[in-house]
């Protein structure tokens, strides 16, 4: 029997305020526990991690859902970012996003996102994919420097 886990914060980096009011309904619908936290764009994601301005007292998140196409920082910039800084490089990064271009998958691989998610159109299919990564990343396997 696998030890009881203490919930991960997850910071979901989205820009469209339907997407997040979607994402949280979804999570609340797979009485997922974590803390989910917002941020618009890839530069304030930046500043959660680095706990800059807004956001001197945010927790390290355990898991980053990121979408790609975002003002200001996109996505991709912020995920090269996350991935050459060490002290961040080890927080799972899934891309979840609009972007079903092929570029884009490859360019998220080698940037060294973990998962690449194309979002679902309706919300029956993000509560699957919310249940889907809840089961995956929060059960089964081991995240760094999770409680």
């Amino acid at each position: 029997m696998k030890a009881q886990r203490k919930p991960i914060t997850i910071l979901m980096a989205e820009d469209d305020p339907d997407d997040r009011m979607l994402a949280k309904d979804a999570f609340e619908e797979c009485r997922l526990v974590n803390a989910l936290l917002f941020v618009e764009n890839g530069e304030q994601l930046m500043d959660f991690l680095h706990r800059r301005g807004a956001y001197t007292d945010a927790p390290r998140p355990g898991l980053i859902l990121l979408d790609l196409n975002m003002p200001i920082m996109d996505g991709r910039e912020a995920l090269a970012l996350i991935k050459a800084d060490p002290q961040f490089s080890s927080i799972p990064v899934i891309a979840l996003t609009t972007s079903q271009a092929e570029e884009d998958v490859m360019r998220s691989y080698a940037s060294g996102v973990n998962s690449y998610i194309v979002k679902p159109v309706s919300f029956t299919g993000l509560v699957e994919v919310m249940r889907g990564l809840a089961q995956y990343w929060l059960e089964i396997v081991e995240i760094p420097g999770a409680p």
